[in-house]
């Protein structure tokens, strides 16, 4: 969707000032946040881009006004709320009203350091089809504008690149975040700044972009 999560190439926002010695957490309530998400997570409820959508589809004035963490805490708690694994009057109260829902697992204290260490199962699935493109194709970045979730940022959509890379069939996100794996092909598109940005653009810079195959059209 165009939400106000895609921020790639957007200008208005002023600099990136990186903090020197940045903590992981400036405060306890952020490790707690961070914590809550993860142990829900584990319960199986939801799916990686159904828990980003969550975050993205939060309403724009809010998201931007929001931190890290807390645009974190509010992706949680819409899960929770659409689950029904808590109430709305709950989250108000701070406190459980009704009795807790039965979930299907937990993630054990044991299983935090392993959980925190994976890189998570592949997404790469059976290809059911031939890819369509080729490395050094020239294809174009679809203008499309979804409703629900996707990968592909708006910066490049209308855009001309490069097939660099091939990487196989995998879940797609954006039917992914409404419990559908739907495999596609995902290919690396080579971007000239020239093109994304016009001649104010660096003429060295180039940008690599993950894209999946329905993102994609002959150019």
């Amino acid at each position: 969707m165009n939400g106000p999560h895609d921020l790639g190439g957007a200008h208005g926002f002023g600099p990136v000032i990186p903090e020197p010695d940045e903590p992981v957490f400036h405060e306890d309530w952020e490790r707690r946040s961070f914590a809550l998400s993860m142990a829900m997570g584990g319960v199986g409820g939801w799916n990686i881009d159904q828990s980003r959508f969550a975050r993205e589809s939060i309403p724009p004035a809010r998201y931007l006004a929001s931190s890290y963490y807390e645009i974190w805490a509010t992706g949680l708690e819409r899960l929770l709320v659409s689950r029904d694994l808590v109430t709305a009057a709950e989250l108000d109260a701070g406190h459980a009203i009704e009795a807790p829902r039965p979930v299907a697992r937990t993630l054990a204290p044991t299983a935090v350091a392993h959980v925190l260490a994976s890189r998570g199962g592949s997404t790469e699935r059976p290809a059911t089809a031939a890819a369509r493109f080729a490395i050094g194709d020239a294809v174009r970045a679809r203008m499309m504008h979804p409703l629900g979730h996707t990968r592909l940022p708006r910066y490049v959509r209308g855009r001309a690149g490069t097939v660099e890379s091939v990487h196989g069939c995998h879940v797609f996100p954006d039917h992914h975040a409404g419990g559908d794996e739907d495999p596609q092909w995902l290919y690396t598109v080579v971007f000239d700044g020239h093109e994304l940005w016009g001649d104010d653009a660096d003429p060295t810079m180039t940008v690599s972009v993950d894209a999946f195959e329905p993102y994609l059209e002959p150019a």
